[in-house]
């Protein structure tokens, strides 16, 4: 992500959950379950560079709400979802998806997200699958939290699945060229896999859902994999995001096996498997949906 080109400390902010309408401008396929879909226009990048946080912009994880409106009903961007609830059943509001920005191109105006695909299953998904430039999406943020640090010593560990994988690659082309660490990221199989820059001494290893023979679920290998790991002497910091069950299960290594302080470790979970993101997003206040224990 590069932020280089930014002036725009004196513009206004937009309000809160302010809409931008952007226009699909191509798409590319980076792995077998994996599509980028590049967006553009000048006035909705503006305006979304011009409200938004710089800190959150510069973010390894940087991510945005994504609304979907159902293509039968005619809706008109920006949606005014107060007026919406009035007049539609819940089935047919808008919904709203969270996804990582891949990449900000200040000189070009565009932004790039990746989007994993699970064939006809979920809402973002089918539609990145399908964009074709001049394609409208419609998106509010940004938000965003990790920056890798420049602490001296400093082990960098990051750990996902395949919904973690722009913002881990984000993270790695953050770092400087002397970091040490390891990247753990879990995809079907070798077809999932992409190229990824980092620094020399920062290991990238691949692990394969595909290769259990008893079809385990999301995260159990890479939680197993997390779990045989040698608990490391020096000062570790973590970013570990994806399914919220390996989460729980990597939380638990590495904050309670290793001794790691929950403030050096950006860990959440970003979905849950079989659920949907409402249902996921409600949970997040119920007990099931807690990662780290209180």
């Amino acid at each position: 992500m590069n932020n280089s080109n930014t002036s725009n400390s004196a513009a206004p902010r937009a309000r809160r959950g302010a809409q931008h309408i952007f226009t699909v401008i191509g798409t590319e396929k980076m792995a077998a379950s994996l599509v980028r879909v590049h967006l553009g226009g000048d006035d909705a990048f503006n305006a979304f560079v011009a409200g938004a946080d710089p800190v959150k912009l510069a973010a390894a994880d940087t991510y945005v709400k994504l609304l979907f409106a159902r293509p039968e009903l005619g809706l008109t961007p920006p949606y005014d979802l107060d007026a919406l609830r009035a007049e539609l059943s819940f089935a047919d509001m808008p919904v709203r998806r969270t996804y990582t920005l891949r990449g900000i191109n200040y000189q070009d105006r565009t932004l790039a997200i990746d989007f994993v695909l699970h064939g006809e299953e979920g809402v973002a998904g089918p539609w990145a699958a399908q964009a074709i430039p001049g394609d409208m999406l419609v998106l509010s943020g940004p938000g965003g939290q990790y920056t890798p640090s420049t602490t001296g010593e400093t082990f960098y560990l990051y750990i996902g699945d395949d919904s973690a994988i722009p913002a881990i690659a984000a993270a790695l082309e953050l770092l400087p060229a002397s970091a040490r660490g390891l990247a753990l990221i879990e995809v079907e199989d070798s077809t999932g896999e992409l190229p990824m820059s980092r620094p020399d001494d920062v290991d990238l290893r691949w692990i394969h859902r595909a290769n259990e023979t008893d079809q385990a679920a999301y995260g159990a290998r890479l939680a197993a994999e997390v779990a045989s790991l040698a608990p490391r002497s020096n000062r570790v910091e973590v970013f570990a995001h994806g399914e919220r069950e390996a989460m729980k299960a990597i939380r638990a290594t590495l904050q309670e096996d290793w001794g790691i302080d929950r403030r050096a470790m950006s860990l959440s979970a970003y979905w849950a498997f079989g659920r949907s993101e409402d249902g996921f997003q409600a949970e997040k206040r119920e007990p099931i949906g807690q990662i780290f224990a209180s």
